[in-house]
């Protein structure tokens, strides 16, 4: 009787402990499979919050020299609460030079544009000719970084119709796929949403290219209610701040 009782009491212990260590590891390995599930979600690029930007173009004598001269008026540009975002070179002229900068207050921003202190901070830097400044309002953004290299094409054009025209944008995605043309960003203009800009960056340039010029491409602007003449300026971001 004794020996049976010390068997019983011993195959006790051992399936005890063995269902105890079991459930440690199971909990454990649930507890590693959560905190992985977690940790490779990916974070969206996508931005589609409206953000009001300051997009100005302009011709500089020399880029070497107007950019740390660009650099020494940060403090200027922030005290109207305009924020550098990024800068581009022309691809055909290198000298022209595209900065965008995102903007707190429009009316701030507007004021800075026509203040005193700009111009005379652009005639330092070098720049030539009257700049064009724009004020838009960016509905969509995709925020992920790409190769420096990678060629960026800015259109702008009128249209009918904003909702028009963003819905036959929008459709248009696997045809731009297609041929190499990803967006980056697109709104309108932050007091008419009639006149649209468009930021892409080209992952296939012989088919992009291709696909401007073509029928297909044309039929598509005038279904989506595209006016006038469409205005594009190719360049390369040099610098995101």
């Amino acid at each position: 009787m004794l020996s049976s009782a010390a068997m019983v009491l011993f195959l006790t212990s051992c399936g005890g402990s063995g269902n105890g260590e079991k459930t440690n590891t199971d909990t454990t390995k649930a507890a590693t499979d959560t905190s992985t599930a977690a940790t490779t979600i990916p974070t969206s690029t996508i931005v589609t919050s409206p953000q009001n930007m300051m997009v100005v173009t302009h011709k500089v004598k020399d880029f070497a020299k107007w950019k740390p001269s660009y650099d020494a008026h940060d403090s200027m540009r922030l005290a109207f609460g305009v924020h550098s975002y990024v800068i581009g070179r022309g691809l055909t002229d290198s000298n022209m030079v595209l900065v965008a900068t995102k903007v707190d207050d429009l009316a701030k921003a507007k004021a800075f544009s026509k203040d005193p202190s700009l111009k005379k901070a652009m005639e330092k830097g070098g720049v030539t000719g009257m700049p064009s400044i724009s004020f838009v309002t960016m509905t969509f953004q995709d925020t992920s970084t790409l190769d420096p290299k990678t060629i960026r094409s800015r259109a702008t054009f009128t249209v009918k119709d904003w909702d028009t025209w963003q819905k036959a944008f929008e459709e248009g995605k696997q045809d731009r796929m297609a041929n190499g043309i990803m967006v980056r960003a697109y709104g309108h203009d932050a007091d008419n949403n009639k006149k649209v800009v468009v930021v892409t960056a080209l992952a296939d340039t012989a088919k992009a290219f291709a696909y401007w010029k073509s029928d297909a491409f044309k039929k598509r602007i005038e279904s989506s209610g595209v006016t006038g003449q469409l205005q594009r300026f190719l360049y390369t971001v040099v610098q995101r701040y």
